[in-house]
């Protein structure tokens, strides 16, 4: 009994803090994630405005209900649009924004492939 005893002030001593520190960091990556509709180019972590504050506290809200992350970026997008978050899904409407970096990075590097190619020709002739 004084086992059990011992092994549960344990853990609530030193393991009990380390699960809020992890609800810290997810909070703060779901912070970070979430652009502030006033600031411009802030997210609701590093901004200090009215809405920032609401929506961390609406996001505080919801994960301490247990909701998930996904849930929680579906619930915002719902009410304030895909714009409130940083890296927005995967959709047939935004299919261009994913596609195009690497299409022009592919492209870039067809085209220095092919100046390099063509100036090899030159010398050698």
């Amino acid at each position: 009994m004084k086992k059990k005893l011992f092994f549960l002030i344990i853990y609530f001593l030193f393991l009990g803090p380390l699960s809020s520190s992890d609800n810290k960091t997810e909070l703060s990556e779901i912070y970070k994630n979430l652009r502030c509709l006033v600031c411009q180019g802030q997210s609701i972590a590093d901004s200090n405005s009215d809405f920032a504050a609401t929506v961390k506290l609406v996001v505080q809200d919801q994960f301490n209900e247990g909701k998930t992350k996904d849930e929680i970026y579906k619930f915002l997008i719902s009410k304030y649009g895909e714009w409130i978050v940083y890296q927005p899904t995967f959709s047939k409407s935004n299919l261009l924004l994913w596609t195009l970096p690497y299409f022009i990075f592919i492209m870039g590097g067809v085209f220095i492939f092919l100046i390099i190619r063509k100036s090899k020709n030159n010398k050698a002739n």
